[in-house]
Parts: C-alpha cells; sequence; structure tokens
C-alpha cells in the first residue's frame, strides 16, 4: 500500500514550529531549489510557478529568513527610501507600491524621512555607505547638495518623480512638462484666458518644469505670459492659500488657476470661499496628483492622475532589476497621466 504525503496547508498545521522553505516546496509540489528561485529572483521560473509558490508561502505564512540570507549574499537585503515629508498625502501610494514590489524580491524598506534636513539627509547616506543597505530610491529633490560635496550614494540609486539636476541616475517619473501643459490647455479650452499658476519650491525640479508647461500651453494658444499671473506655493496647503490670496488681490485676477499639486488646489478653494467667490461659476481650478483628499474636497477638484502606486512598484523593480545585474544605470521610464474631470472647472462665463 502506497503512503500518501501529507502536505501543509497553513502555518497552523504546521504547529507550533515556524513554516520552512521545504514546506513551502512541499505545498507548491515544487523542489527547495525553485521554491527559493521563486522567491528570490522569479524571473529563473515560470510565471504559474511563481505564482504557486507565492500562494504556498502565504498559506504557510512563511517568513524568510533574511538575516542569514543576506549573509551568504553579503547583501543587506534592503532599501533605503528617502523621502522629505509624509504629511503630503502625495507619497504613501507610491511607498506602498514600492513596498510591495519590493517584498515580492525578498527585500524591504528603510523608510528615510529626510524634512529637507541636510544633517539628517546626510545620515541616512551614511547607513548606505556602511553596507546597511543595497540601494537607494530618492523621492527628495533637495539632495544635490549631498552629490556636488562629493558624497555619493556609493550604491545603486534610482530618482522618483524628482531629478537631481546634474546627477546622472535613473530616473522614474512623468512628463511634468507636458502634464501641465494638458492642465492648462482645459483651461483654455473652457474659454478661459487670464489663467493664473500656483507654483511649487524652486528646490524641486518638477517647479520649473510645470512652469514651463504653463507658458508653453498659453503660447500655443496666443496668450501672452504674464508673470504677475504666477505665484509661488511651496506644494501645501497654507502655502496655495497664501499664493491664491496675492493672485486674487491683483487689479485683474485670474479667471482660472492652475496650481502645481492637489494641496496647492485646496489652499486655493479654501481662499476663494473665503472671499465669497463660488468654485467654478466665478473661478476655476485644476491641480495635479489626484490625492484621496481631490474626489473629497469641496467641490471636487478636476486634477491630473499621476499613477503613484505604479511608479512606486516600477521604481522599486528598476531597482532591483540594477542590483540583480538586469538593467542598465541609464534607465529611465516616463509613466502616462490622466485627467480627471469633476466639479471645480467649467466655462468662462464673462463678465
Amino acid at each position: 500500500m502506497k503512503l500518501r504525503t501529507r502536505h501543509p496547508g497553513s502555518a497552523a498545521e504546521l504547529g507550533a514550529r515556524r513554516p520552512t522553505l521545504t514546506d513551502v516546496a512541499r505545498l507548491a509540489r515544487v523542489s527547495t531549489a525553485t521554491a527559493s528561485r521563486a522567491l528570490s529572483n522569479p524571473a529563473m521560473v515560470s510565471e504559474a510557478t511563481r505564482l504557486a509558490v507565492i500562494g504556498a508561502a502565504e498559506r504557510a505564512d512563511y517568513r524568510p529568513n533574511l538575516i542569514a540570507r543576506s549573509l551568504r549574499k553579503q547583501q543587506a537585503q534592503s532599501i533605503v527610501v528617502l523621502v522629505p515629508a509624509l504629511e503630503n498625502p502625495f507619497y504613501p501610494e507610491i511607498i506602498r507600491g514600492m513596498e510591495s514590489a519590493a517584498r515580492k524580491r525578498g527585500y524591504s524598506l528603510v523608510l528615510g524621512l529626510t524634512l529637507h534636513d541636510e544633517a539628517v539627509e546626510a545620515s541616512y547616506l551614511e547607513l548606505v555607505h556602511n553596507q546597511r543597505a543595497d540601494g537607494v530610491l530618492v523621492l527628495d529633490g533637495g539632495l544635490k547638495h549631498l552629490l556636488d560635496a562629493g558624497k555619493g550614494f556609493g550604491v545603486p540609486a534610482v530618482q522618483v518623480i524628482e531629478r537631481l539636476r546634474g546627477a546622472d541616475l535613473p530616473w522614474v517619473g512623468i512628463d511634468d512638462r507636458a502634464a501641465s501643459m494638458k492642465a492648462t490647455r482645459h483651461l483654455i479650452e473652457l474659454g478661459h484666458r487670464r489663467i493664473g499658476h500656483i507654483s511649487g519650491l524652486a528646490r524641486y525640479s518638477v517647479t520649473p518644469d510645470r512652469i514651463a508647461g504653463y507658458r508653453a500651453a498659453l503660447k500655443a494658444a496666443g496668450i501672452a505670459y504674464d508673470p504677475k499671473l504666477v505665484a509661488a506655493g511651496d506644494f501645501t496647503t497654507p502655502g496655495g492659500e497664501a499664493a491664491a490670496q496675492k493672485l486674487m488681490a491683483s487689479r485683474e485676477p485670474p479667471t482660472a488657476l492652475f496650481c502645481g499639486n492637489d494641496d496647492s488646489a485646496l489652499g486655493a478653494l479654501r481662499h476663494l470661499r473665503a472671499i465669497g467667490l463660488r468654485v467654478p461659476r466665478d473661478v476655476s481650478v485644476v491641480g495635479i496628483d489626484d490625492t484621496h483628499l481631490a474626489a473629497i474636497a469641496e467641490p471636487p477638484l478636476t486634477t491630473l492622475r499621476q499613477p503613484r502606486y505604479e511608479i512606486g512598484v516600477t521604481a522599486m523593480t528598476m531597482l532591483l532589476d540594477i542590483i540583480a545585474g538586469k538593467a542598465g544605470l541609464a534607465a529611465q521610464q516616463t509613466l502616462p497621466v490622466d485627467m480627471i474631470l469633476r466639479e471645480s472647472t467649467a466655462p468662462y462665463r464673462g463678465k
């Protein structure tokens, strides 16, 4: 009589002991070597095998011993993500995409909140230099001073959204100039001619790119650029509110506002409401990002949606491919944006 091998179906069925890779292999009905490749180097196995092993690992509640693996490979199996702030709702979805892609390849994240503080930024680079991370994802565009000072990353690095000017690094993001042209063109097509722009901080590379797109759209429509219609914000709601106050106090205020991000647009909506102007009847407002706040704004905000989760996945995948020697250091990837039409824009009514 043949004896049937019992395959574990969950961590509970394995008893009190910690599930092993061998358990996962048995559950997926593959060899231990194949299970290892599926979890650490999925490009070496078929998609069906990869899914079977991942499913088995989840059912068994398997957690790889990253410390032991890093000792064998002389790698930390971790990635540092440098981000300037977390109060901005733009970043969490990108980070979620990064974490998902990293976990599938057996890596973990070290989140570095830089706060635009040079000493803090330098401390995270020191962490990398001490070989406690295998790569860096850079969401902070203000790090160029460290690179200028010769404090390079020393490990593979990928820029995300922001570009460090003059730094020859791979990059993932959107075409900010084209996105701004699309947002401004939407307002022009609604009949607006006096279109204000609330820009961001000069330290960010997206700021001049978005101003350039705004100006290009005006030029293409035969509308003269007026510097009085541009006010500097800082990509925050209070900054957007202050910039909107400056623009609307002018002798000839704009009939529409293109804001450098959704937070700035929310600040503009707050100021317009405070001075008794109705959106979009009196003033139309457009943002960029499509954070979760855009849909619940009053009125709901017309904006350009950045595929933030996909940006995070793409950036992490690119970095891990570079670490594995499967991608070049000159990699660049631009993801598309979508116009999300809501209730904050309307045709110009004239006066």
